[in-house]
């Protein structure tokens, strides 16, 4: 059996002297003495067997011992106060607290998102939206997804899906003076272009898609550029071009009409590369986290592949037109 732990009013004492460097700060900030402070030190220290102050006439300093506690005790006292402020922000309701990148958020979560909120109708999910990695030690998050290469440690990862990249655009364009029949007819569209590059590798470009289609005479570089694909999708649906989208990220687009697919041929995004679910191990296990993770997993296997595209014209397409998915060329990292 563990011993007993010291009570937290006297853990609590410690970590306010330990943080100021001073007993009288510490009983100001408490509202006590500095003497009340000053012995519950001592019964704590007498309790551990262990000085945990070096007092001198002036100032006191922690010892060894004394930082290995206060550590300890604050980062405890910071996880009490953070299921403190959840209790009462939800009214005791169980919350979730999801984050992810703005592109996968906005296109493929929050569309999906109602599905899970009736497997657990009393659930309070909050989704925080950030580019930048979550430190799970520090930021209040249950569970995350990220694209990368999946190598996350100190967390739990389960992968996700892997990208594929595909053009889509507004049904008013196959219907439009200029039908997209065959590749070649992208000469008479504005090209969307996603501009995505880490690790030394590339994501898949109208350049690479038209030399996988067997087109030579468009120009692949010119049109719009943006650094997010859910700009890219945004600007197709509003029919500004044809987009090189993301597949995962077209999905509900593209079965609600909003897009359609003119050509079937898809691009593998390089390997490396896809979709995590992270979580922290303190919370990896937590009932509601279970089912968030089993969820996505589902409707991660339930989409697979975007829906049939919608062709518009009867006539007979071209030899590009046959259903592919090309590997990407990996372009070698830089030294």
């Amino acid at each position: 059996m563990a011993p007993p732990l010291p009570a937290l009013g006297a853990l609590r004492t410690f970590e306010a002297a330990a943080r100021h460097l001073s007993f009288t700060r510490a009983a100001d900030e408490l509202a006590v003495t500095p003497a009340a402070v000053s012995h519950l030190v001592r019964e704590l220290e007498d309790r551990l067997r262990v000085p945990l102050f070096r007092r001198t006439s002036r100032v006191v300093q922690l010892t060894p011992a004394g930082e290995i506690l206060r550590a300890a005790v604050a980062e405890a006292l910071a996880g009490i106060g953070r299921a403190v402020a959840r209790l009462r922000e939800t009214d005791g309701k169980p919350r979730l607290s999801v984050t992810a990148a703005p592109s996968f958020a906005i296109k493929w979560l929050v569309p999906r998102l109602n599905k899970f909120l009736e497997q657990a109708p009393e659930a309070d999910v909050r989704v925080e939206v950030s580019h930048h990695l979550t430190d799970f030690g520090r930021e209040d998050m249950d569970i995350g997804v990220r694209f990368g290469t999946g190598s996350y440690p100190e967390l739990r990862v389960d992968r996700l899906f892997a990208e594929t990249v595909t053009p889509v655009c507004s049904p008013k364009l196959m219907r439009g003076k200029r039908p997209l029949r065959h590749p070649r007819d992208l000469r008479h569209h504005t090209l969307i272009h996603v501009d995505w590059q880490a690790l030394g590798e590339t994501w898949p470009t109208w350049q690479m898609w038209m030399q996988a289609a067997g087109v030579t005479d468009v120009d692949p570089t010119r049109g719009i550029h943006f650094g997010h694909g859910m700009m890219a999708i945004q600007a197709a649906i509003d029919g500004q071009g044809v987009a090189l989208g993301d597949a995962s990220l077209a999905h509900a687009d593209l079965a609600a009409g909003r897009l359609v697919r003119p050509f079937d041929l898809t691009l593998k995004a390089p390997p490396q590369f896809a979709y995590w679910i992270v979580t922290p191990h303190r919370t990896a296990e937590r009932p509601l986290v279970q089912a968030f993770r089993e969820w996505l997993l589902a409707e991660a296997a339930a989409m697979q592949e975007p829906p049939p595209r919608r062709r518009a014209a009867t006539r007979r397409q071209g030899p590009a037109d046959v259903s592919a998915a090309v590997d990407v060329p990996r372009r070698p990292k830089p030294r």
